[in-house]
């Protein structure tokens, strides 16, 4: 009686190993070079616009900033998703990985506010494209299923390596400069280098790459086709057929739902909800008497003239310094505590995925073993421990961070199954930028600006942020559930038709 045996994984050699490196360090770099943005925006607009870091135009500023940003990402990642397809899988990564290391150099010698925007927008560009084609190259260029599945889950966990790394670069350049132990920029105000020296550092990944880059192949399968003639040319219009509407429609309202939770519970509250902590109270109470006494004063500066504006500025200026020291003493460390869990919290989710990858076959139920648990985990953080166990808090965020973060890896391994060779990048572009990068980051607005105001019940802005964040994180997880009861399941063999 014989008996069918599985063929043994295969070794991985120099090759295989350079291959997740390359990943690796695209996957780390793109969480990097996005969560730059929260560390050098204020400093950044700050002396381009020759205001005070927590001047209301300020203010402004970053909010326009981050929506052009994803606005930008969003749409030129989903036209890096078609020249994915159609010039190659390797070819594309490299030069995202390239525009997003060049990008950050540029925008830290800007002298003008445009220049610095232009710039960042470029970077989204350059994150948004390398994403889709990293994971679309990593699923072809390993022949074995198991091996795939391992490479695509691991390499994205650097992810969130890239999350913790940026905090701590940003901190180390905060350091160097303190100690004047950094050369003067030809740029600049040479009091305030750091922000241009942090988003420099954005150029780090192009090393690295740049060595490797001869070494590492192109995807087999996508090379072997377009060699062959039986490539066909990608079409958006092709994702819409009746064979993969379903698809395409389930699979970009599950990105949708991830990236609002990401952008509009965890985000949105630690830049603007943690002020609401009930150990808070105090110190906000007192950043909300500045607020008014500013508003005040800009309301009398813009009739003041002569000495009386010269004295009102003064108080304004004055009033500003306050409000700085005490976000930076009483606040700020907080909200880095939050943050950092926030982080880890992601890192920890992304690895489970890729545990989960080994063991679970049906890739529904590996969805709703993150999306089930976060069904509770919300309310439970975002509506108790929020107002009852403060000092408890940034644990709660943490167990949201691995329930949240986990899902954007699962994308990535899933999405380059379920298409054609020749719609991978196409559709796993229209997903993840259409539905997560263009319609979930707009959950950050929903919260902040539609659903905040009209909660009455808790008197300070940062708890309204806080509750409102609780609300769309447990709309989107119910939302997700609900949908991901259509995600078809991956077919048993690699599309045999490009």
């Amino acid at each position: 009686m014989s008996t069918a045996t599985q063929p043994p994984t295969p070794r991985f050699g120099l090759t295989q190993w350079l291959i997740l490196t390359v990943a690796a360090i695209g996957f780390l770099f793109d969480t990097y070079e996005l969560l730059m943005t929260p560390l050098v925006l204020a400093p950044a607009l700050s002396e381009l616009l020759k205001v005070p870091a927590n001047h209301p135009l300020v203010t402004a500023w970053v909010g326009r900033v981050l929506w052009l940003t994803a606005l930008s990402g969003g749409i030129f990642g989903l036209l890096g998703g078609w020249l994915i397809d159609r010039f190659g899988r390797k070819t594309v990564m490299i030069g995202s990985i390239f525009v997003y290391s060049l990008s950050p150099v540029m925008a830290g010698l800007s002298t003008d506010l445009y220049t610095l925007i232009f710039f960042r927008c470029t970077t989204f560009v350059g994150v948004c494209v390398e994403f889709v084609a990293a994971v679309t190259w990593l699923s072809e260029i390993f022949p074995d299923k198991k091996t795939k599945e391992l490479a695509i889950g691991w390499t994205q966990a650097f992810a969130s390596v890239g999350g913790l790394f940026v905090t701590g670069v940003s901190s180390g350049v905060g350091y160097l400069v303190a100690h004047k132990m950094l050369p003067e920029l030809p740029v600049g105000d040479p009091t305030n280098p750091a922000w241009r020296y942090t988003l420099m550092t954005g150029l780090l990944p192009a090393i690295p790459i740049a060595a490797l880059l001869p070494f590492v192949p192109e995807s087999i399968v996508w090379r072997e086709r377009k060699a062959s003639g039986t490539l066909k040319r990608p079409s958006f219009r092709e994702i819409f057929s009746p064979g993969l509407l379903r698809i395409t429609v389930v699979t970009t309202i599950l990105s949708a739902c991830a990236y609002a939770a990401a952008f509009g519970t965890l985000q949105v509250t630690v830049t603007q909800g943690v002020p609401g902590l009930p150990t808070l109270k105090e110190p906000a109470t007192r950043m909300a008497e500045y607020g008014k006494k500013n508003r005040e004063l800009q309301e009398k500066l813009a009739k003041a003239t002569g000495e009386e504006k010269e004295t009102l500025q003064k108080e304004f200026t004055a009033n500003l310094r306050a409000m700085g020291k005490l976000n930076k003493e009483e606040i700020q460390p907080v909200r880095e505590n939050v943050q950092f869990k926030q982080e880890l919290g992601g890192l920890v989710g992304r690895i489970l995925l890729a545990l989960g990858l080994m063991v679970i076959v049906s890739r529904r139920v590996l969805l709703w073993l993150f999306q089930v648990p976060g069904l509770v985990i919300i309310p439970a953080v975002w509506f108790y421990a929020f107002w009852n166990m403060p000092d408890l808090f940034s644990y709660g965020v943490f167990f949201a961070g691995i329930v949240i973060v986990s899902q954007f890896s699962y994308f990535g391994e899933y999405l380059p199954k379920v298409f054609p060779v020749h719609l991978r990048g196409t559709g796993g572009a229209f997903a993840t930028n259409v539905g997560g990068r263009m319609l979930g980051t707009s959950a950050a607005f929903l919260t902040t600006n539609l659903i905040a105001p009209l909660i009455t019940s808790v008197p300070s802005q940062g708890g309204k942020v806080a509750t409102a964040a609780g609300i769309v994180g447990l709309a989107v997880f119910v939302l997700g559930l609900a949908v991901s009861i259509f995600l078809p399941e991956p077919p048993a063999e690699e599309p045999a038709k490009g």
